[in-house]
């Protein structure tokens, strides 16, 4: 029966998008981030369905869709270019074979978030995106966050979100920087959303989703989903009016929730202290000294998956006389970090690409923020959603830190977001510019 859903429902945005070509597009996001092949026992796991829907997205913007000053902005040039240059370092990998699998997600990731900005040309497309985004994202958080509520999540690894999967969406780290990073942009649609009215309906469920987010860090029990609430929380402040006040509920609902917190959660964060004697940490540390050597001989990195050849040594610290401390020795291990993982992978100029594509965003946001910040103006909605997308990104900045997740294409679908506001916010602007001004009335002079 479950399988008969998915189909249904998909076979539903396929023949709704023959009538409006953009739900194609919107189909193409749903089945790249909830992955309903994954999550049925049979029909969908034989059909190409993901390439079924970027071609059909593809061909309906080029047959169907208005094309009418259509611009290219620079960040999607730039992501064409690391999309090239990772096809570069495919072909020369140090392991061939890993890296084709590697290569064979991330390209498609790279093309469609340089083609999804020539798709949004209107307010109502922009916001179609991140509702179809945060709504297949949270049909993920809303299992998680159910999950913790009724069973605490059982610790890192060990919370099931809907298929026994650990990759993509449903690893728990990944999970949790996303989560964390919709935040902003849900609570942009508790106010300026036109799709739902935000009523107290809408409201309602923002809020719960919201409620929800916060919980897949614990569910999940990561140390990286904790930092990213905590940097979302320091961006708040740059929106709230009564600081002192905000401060204080935060502290207040910290206190609060503490003695609610699973043991297992607070059990794992408690090694954010004792770092030397975790040996997740012990081996990031060592990996990431690894990769810096590495690409001192390998300048232009070694491919995807490059990591495989690491060997490594690392001091583990011992926590009493029962555990002293010990010599270990490891290899293969993941670099889990995004910036080193585009170090191995990519080298110095990949990782350049990398950081100018994301920092390009950061900027571009800042400036659309300052730029709207007009409250009564016609675009009083383009600021927040600006800021919304700027917190979003930068929480997963951050938890790029921890989580090897530099292609993710959860995030690149944001990046392409940012670019489709910032592209319509400047043809509103010229087309402003060129607008004829009303010549003044000119009173006849008395005879």
């Amino acid at each position: 029966m479950r399988d008969l859903a998915f189909i249904a429902f998909l076979a539903a945005i396929f023949a709704l998008g023959f009538r409006r070509p953009f739900l194609l597009v919107l189909a193409y996001v749903y089945i790249d981030i909830v992955s309903p092949q994954r999550l049925t026992y049979l029909l969908l796991n034989t059909v190409p369905i993901s390439l079924i829907a970027v071609a059909l997205a593809v061909g309906g913007w080029l047959i169907a869709d208005d094309k009418r000053d259509t611009r290219v902005a620079p960040r999607q040039l730039l992501i064409v270019v690391l999309l090239l240059y990772c096809w570069a370092t495919t072909l020369a990998a140090d392991f061939p074979i890993e890296a084709k699998d590697k290569w064979d997600w991330v390209w498609k990731a790279l093309a469609f978030a340089a083609f999804l900005p020539l798709t949004l040309r209107t307010r109502l497309r922009i916001e179609a995106l991140l509702l179809f985004m945060i709504l297949s994202a949270a049909s993920i958080i809303i299992v998680g966050g159910i999950k913790t509520i009724a069973s605490g999540g059982g610790g890192y690894g060990q919370l099931n979100l809907m298929v026994d999967n650990n990759s993509g969406l449903y690893e728990g780290s990944t999970i949790s920087a996303v989560a964390v990073a919709i935040i902003p942009i849900i609570i942009w649609f508790m106010r300026y959303g036109t799709i739902f009215k935000p009523d107290w309906r809408v409201r309602g469920f923002c809020v719960a989703l919201v409620f929800a987010c916060l919980l897949i860090p614990v569910g999940t029990s990561t140390r990286t989903g904790l930092l990213c609430i905590a940097l979302l929380a320091v961006l708040s402040l740059r929106v709230v009016k009564r600081k002192a006040l905000y401060l204080a509920g935060l502290g207040a609902l910290g206190l609060i929730a503490i003695p609610f917190l699973p043991s297992t959660f607070t059990d794992r964060m408690n090694t954010i202290k004792t770092y030397q004697a975790d040996e997740s940490a012990s081996t990031r540390i060592a990996v990431w000294q690894w990769t810096i050597d590495y690409a001192k001989s390998h300048p232009f990195g070694g491919g995807f998956e490059a990591y495989r050849g690491n060997r490594i040594r690392y001091d583990l610290a011992g926590t009493g006389a029962a555990t002293p401390g010990r010599v270990e020795e490891d290899k293969a291990r993941a670099y889990h970090s995004a910036y080193f993982e585009m170090l191995g992978e990519q080298g110095y100029f990949g990782l350049a690409l990398w950081l100018v594509l994301n920092l390009g965003g950061l900027v571009r946001m800042e400036i659309l923020r300052r730029r709207y910040r007009d409250p009564a103006g016609e675009f009083a909605w383009a600021g927040p959603l600006a800021a919304a997308l700027q917190s979003g990104h930068l929480v997963y900045l951050l938890g790029a830190a921890f989580i090897a997740i530099a292609f993710q294409p959860f995030i690149y679908m944001l990046i392409g977001a940012q670019i489709g506001l910032d592209t319509y916010l400047g043809r509103k602007r010229r087309e402003a510019s060129f607008r004829p001004m009303r010549r003044p009335t000119r009173t006849p002079l008395p005879a």
